[in-house]
C-alpha cells in the first residue's frame, strides 16, 4: 500500500506528464531506476531528450515545489541523467527539466509549471 506522500507524488507525475504531452512533448519513459535513484519522467522535445524531475507540494508550509530542489538533489539529478543517457546510448542533445505541481490543502490543483533546463551540470 502506498503512503499519502507516494500517492501525492504519483498524482503530480501524472499531472506533469499530461501537461508536457499537452505542450507537444512525448513521454518516453516513467520512473526509470538505476543504482543512483529514479528519474520521474523522460520526454522528447523535438530532437532533445529531457530528464524531468517532478516536485509536488500540497500547501506552502514547506515552501514551493521549486524551492525543494537542493544542491544535493541537483547533483543527484545530474548523475541520474548521465546514467540514463549512457544506458540508452543517447547521442543527441539533452537537458534536465523540473515540473512544479502545486495543490491546495484539499488537493485542488493550483498550478503546473514546466521549467526547461532548470538544472545544469
Amino acid at each position: 500500500m502506498r503512503t499519502a506522500r507516494q500517492r501525492l507524488g504519483r498524482t503530480g507525475e501524472r499531472l506533469a506528464a499530461d501537461e508536457l504531452t499537452r505542450r507537444g512533448l512525448t513521454v518516453v519513459d516513467r520512473n526509470w531506476r538505476c543504482q543512483a535513484g529514479e528519474i520521474d519522467l523522460i520526454v522528447r522535445d523535438g530532437e532533445c531528450l529531457a530528464i524531468v524531475e517532478v516536485r509536488t507540494r500540497r500547501g506552502q508550509e514547506c515552501g514551493t515545489p521549486e524551492e525543494s530542489i537542493t544542491s544535493v538533489k541537483r547533483e543527484r539529478l545530474i548523475a541520474l541523467a548521465q546514467a540514463y543517457v549512457a544506458a540508452v546510448n543517447w547521442q543527441g542533445p539533452w537537458r534536465i527539466d523540473v515540473v512544479a505541481v502545486e495543490m491546495d490543502g484539499t488537493g485542488r490543483l493550483l498550478r503546473v509549471t514546466h521549467l526547461p533546463s532548470a538544472v545544469e551540470g
